[in-house]
């Protein structure tokens, strides 16, 4: 199954993450199929930069994003 999901990255206590969709059956930070976008919780607001289209076009085709992945997807695209 193919999933929309965050990978983290930044440094220690400085978290930056990168929305991702990739295989359900692989490790977090593992291969990806394609990259949608970014979001930074430390920025005031918090900084969220994603491709809604491409998002779209995924979840048409099968993909199940995750609670959070799902609410940056509708955040962004408002």
């Amino acid at each position: 199954m193919v999933k929309i999901r965050l990978t983290r990255l930044g440094s220690h206590k400085k978290p930056f993450y990168r929305m991702l969709v990739t295989d359900s059956r692989t490790r977090r930070n593992g291969p990806f199929i394609e990259i949608l976008g970014t979001y930074d919780p430390l920025k005031e607001p918090s900084e969220i930069k994603i491709d809604v289209a491409r998002a779209k076009h995924w979840i048409e085709k099968g993909a199940q994003p995750t609670d959070i992945a799902k609410k940056l997807i509708e955040k962004a695209g408002a």
